[in-house]
């Protein structure tokens, strides 16, 4: 038993290294310049009413949302199936799937990590003229963070998950907008849901994550709030996000290897 947990092990190591390798290889660090590129047009847009009214600030909130979804999705939508033909030998030669995994999601990890640094840095630059005054439960710049590196985290796994179940690259992309699209509709803020609808999006990332800035910003405390759902800014309700948002990532995980298990039969 020991020795098939360290082989589990050496193989983790060995498939993260080599995500490095092409992360290097690739120069994977370019997209990098589509992040800054893509927070620095939002953060444009949003208006010096954003951290100050109700309305801005969940609007440039769900842009923000959506831009790290799409950034997230985009991350690892082609990285599994792309692999597919040597990952069905490597397996078969015995290659465990949730070590190969594993070392995926611990690099898109890091990657996603990365990320949230320029977004985080892009919004509070623009921003800080009317900036958050106060976090919930800690800077409001490291809260802003966290949430960024989760929506971006928890997309970029749920790709993972889409890149394990489909046989081709052009399949992916071609499930990636629909992916997309669920998320921004689900999350309540462009059309109002009842019902089953309402229930479904509550497993979206876009919601929670819309939810954990708005938390942050405090939106309940700003003008003109009229009619509109309230978010609840406690300490207890961000960190209930926080760790929902971590859940789906690691759920996305598992699912992901979970499929790979059966790449022979299909």
């Amino acid at each position: 038993m020991e020795e098939k947990h360290s082989s589990r092990l050496k193989q983790t190591r060995v498939c993260f290294a080599r995500c490095f390798r092409a992360f290097v290889n690739d120069k994977g660090w370019k997209i990098l310049i589509s992040v800054v590129l893509i927070t620095l047009i939002i953060c444009s847009v949003t208006g010096a009413n954003m951290f100050v009214t109700f309305w801005d600030t969940k609007n440039g909130a769900f842009t923000l949302v959506c831009a790290c979804i799409w950034i997230g999705l985009f991350n690892s939508i082609r990285t599994i199936c792309r692999e597919r033909d040597i990952l069905k030998h490597d397996h078969r030669t015995g290659l465990h799937m949730s070590a190969y995994l594993t070392a995926h999601w611990l690099y898109e990890a890091c990657l996603c990590f990365v990320e949230a640094i320029p977004v985080t840095l892009i919004v509070c630059l623009i921003n800080r003229n009317h900036f958050i005054e106060e976090g919930v439960i800690t800077s409001p710049v490291i809260e802003l963070f966290v949430t960024f590196f989760l929506i971006l985290l928890g997309s970029d796994a749920l790709a993972l998950l889409i890149s394990s179940l489909v046989t081709n690259e052009n399949t992916a992309m071609t499930v990636m907008p629909f992916a997309l699209i669920i998320e921004l509709v689900m999350a309540g803020h462009i059309f109002a849901l009842e019902g089953a609808a309402e229930t479904f999006s509550k497993t979206t990332i876009s919601r929670w994550g819309l939810n954990a800035i708005c938390a942050s910003a405090n939106v309940n405390a700003m003008t003109p709030l009229l009619a509109a759902e309230e978010v609840e800014s406690t300490p207890e309700n961000l960190r209930f996000i926080w760790l929902l948002l971590l859940g789906f990532a690691i759920l996305y995980g598992i699912l992901s290897i979970i499929a790979l298990e059966f790449i022979d039969h299909y």
